[in-house]
């Protein structure tokens, strides 16, 4: 199709390079440099230049939301990607789609539901995530008895609800159900909870700050030695950096991609990624590295096949866009629903990395139809 782009095509991305999710942020920024590196190398999109412009949300939703009005008042940006927390997500989109009426397209796994003519998610939700890995974890362990300590935001209290939902179905009873401040840091009482609650899993949806303490809590009064199961479906590879590996040790999670998947893209895609940018800040799914590659790779998809940067044609195209290849395999997205399809791992953790222990291959979102624009 002919191009008729008259101007660089420009991407925002909003993602925290400071604050308690900077390790992941930071990760975020190197994937979306190597990606509109790559696609300049190469001629651009369609011919013109893809210019990138990285805001700081600086795990601060007022943050976000300043900075993502700067994208689409002042950048004039095609397209804004990022966000962390769905809190986050909510902050962005008000100056993004509901004032400036820009497509964005969340990259972080998440609790579903988001539903808007103008938004596209390309992490994993509650389908993909909880639905295959509850069953499979209470037929491997015998488990019954889940506890769900939690940061009192969107977020966990969706994932909670699906998880109480498959637990009892399968037989089994949440024994508890905490919320927690974002930056709560003392977690005492409810390890004490957990530990007289007889429970044999623990579902964990506590974030950073919170997190390390509360791993260390857990740890030092002998649940993983009594037999405990820890589950945390965000939990990754930059994530086993924050805490001493013996207080994750036997951790499940279920993501999209872990550094162990073998495919030749995802191993040739790795190795890319380690050359260019060696040290702490990992590409993994949990920190959304999976989930911003395969945004921007479905939107340059959409451009193409639009063959214009005008947003009603690409929103057409990106609504039907797949990519053959990508972190943990293609992806593409499932017409409607604005998420996508991918393929999907359980993996437990084991002496500070992650080993995938089943390959559940392409799941579906499973989310609801997106109402016209």
């Amino acid at each position: 199709m002919t191009s008729i782009i008259s101007r660089p095509a420009r991407v925002g991305l909003i993602t925290d390079q400071t604050g308690a999710l900077s390790f992941m942020g930071i990760a975020n920024v190197n994937v979306a440099k190597m990606i509109t590196d790559d696609m300049n190398a190469h001629g651009g999109l369609l011919g013109h230049p893809v210019e990138l412009y990285v805001e700081d949300s600086a795990t601060d939703d007022s943050v976000a939301q300043t900075a993502a009005a700067r994208l689409v008042r002042e950048a004039d940006v095609d397209v804004v990607i990022g966000g962390i927390y769905s809190s986050t997500r909510q902050a962005i989109r008000r100056p993004v789609v509901d004032e400036a009426g820009k497509l964005y397209i969340y990259p972080e796994q998440y609790e579903g539901q988001e539903s808007h003519p103008l938004i596209f998610c390309t992490g994993p939700v509650p389908a993909q995530q909880l639905d295959p890995l509850i069953p499979w974890l209470m037929k491997e362990t015998g488990s019954r008895k889940f506890y769900l300590p939690s940061a009192d935001y969107i977020w966990p209290h969706v994932m909670n609800k699906r998880v109480r939902d498959l637990v009892t179905a399968q037989g089994g009873e949440v024994v508890g159900e905490e919320y927690f401040p974002l930056d709560h840091m003392e977690y005492a009482s409810v390890v004490a909870d957990i530990m007289a609650s007889g429970a044999e899993v623990v579902f964990n949806t506590i974030v950073p700050p919170g997190l390390t303490p509360f791993l260390a809590q857990l740890h030092d009064a002998g649940f993983s030695a009594r037999g405990g199961q820890l589950v945390c479906t965000y939990f990754d590879e930059n994530f086993l950096n924050l805490v001493p590996a013996e207080h994750v040790e036997g951790l499940y999670g279920c993501l999209d991609y872990y550094r162990d998947v073998r495919d030749p893209f995802s191993v040739e895609l790795l190795n890319r990624y380690d050359a260019r940018y060696p040290g702490s800040a990992m590409f993994t799914a949990g920190s959304a590295c999976s989930g911003t590659y395969r945004a921007l790779k479905l939107w340059a998809a959409a451009v193409i096949e639009a063959g214009s940067l005008d947003q009603d044609q690409v929103i057409a195209a990106l609504d039907r866009a797949s990519i053959p290849e990508g972190p943990g395999g293609p992806a593409e997205m499932v017409p409607g629903e604005h998420h996508v399809r991918m393929n999907m791992y359980i993996a437990r953790s084991e002496a500070g990395t992650f080993t995938v222990v089943r390959n559940l291959g392409s799941i579906d979102p499973q989310e609801g139809q997106v109402p016209a624009g």
